[in-house]
């Protein structure tokens, strides 16, 4: 027979009593350790939600001051957290200030503008260069461009070699920029006037799918 078995109900809770003495503390610090864990996981998880929607609100007050010609655009944009939201009303603002004819104001967002998505890092990087072609930036262009090979990429990167005076350079990157190119693209044409421009010859479409 077990030893419990043998004590009396009295020597049982006497056991349990003790037991509490020596351990009720530790037992409860740890409960409320607990308590307190998942106060906190609640007030971080509520503290970041209430930061995504303070930040919304100010996307939406740049938006509005891009939009209706603010002279506080600028700033507005400036001030939002790096990340999705400020990447779109920096694009925006970009746009917004080609349009007014202010290159270099648009080049100055659009250097501020930061995106991990590498796809994202490139489409800004390929406005980026052909503004800087335009202000007579086509060095800086050429470097932004180095490190990509699509069909966009290399077509700036020829835009920007014609710009330096570079006509055989320009030539050898239009006929690889057709080479990616999708026979179907709408800026083929374009491309293929450029690669003309410099001296080359623009290979038939079909004839290029084939091959």
């Amino acid at each position: 027979m077990a030893i419990d078995d043998l004590l009396d109900e009295h020597e049982q809770s006497e056991r349990v009593l003790q037991w509490l003495r020596n351990n009720g503390a530790g037992l409860i610090g740890g409960i409320a350790l607990g308590f307190a864990a998942i106060g906190g996981w609640k007030w971080w998880e509520h503290s970041q939600q209430q930061q995504k929607l303070e930040e919304a609100d100010r996307y939406s007050t740049a938006i509005e001051a891009i939009e209706s010609d603010d002279p506080k655009a600028a700033e507005l944009t400036g001030n939002l957290q790096p990340g999705m939201l400020a990447l779109l009303a920096g694009l925006e603002l970009a746009q917004k200030q080609v349009a007014a004819g202010d290159n270099e104001a648009a080049i100055a967002t659009l250097e501020g503008v930061s995106a991990e998505d590498p796809a994202l890092v490139e489409i800004v990087n390929q406005r980026l260069a052909r503004l800087q072609i335009e202000a007579g930036q086509a060095e800086a262009a050429l470097a932004l461009m180095a490190q990509s090979d699509s069909a966009i990429a290399l077509e700036i990167r020829g835009d920007a070699q014609f710009a330096l005076g570079k006509p055989d350079e320009a030539r050898a990157s239009y006929e690889q920029a057709l080479t990616k190119m999708d026979v179907g693209s709408p800026m083929r044409k374009m491309l293929e006037l450029k690669l003309t421009e410099v001296g080359g010859t623009p290979v038939e479409a079909e004839a290029e799918a084939k091959s």
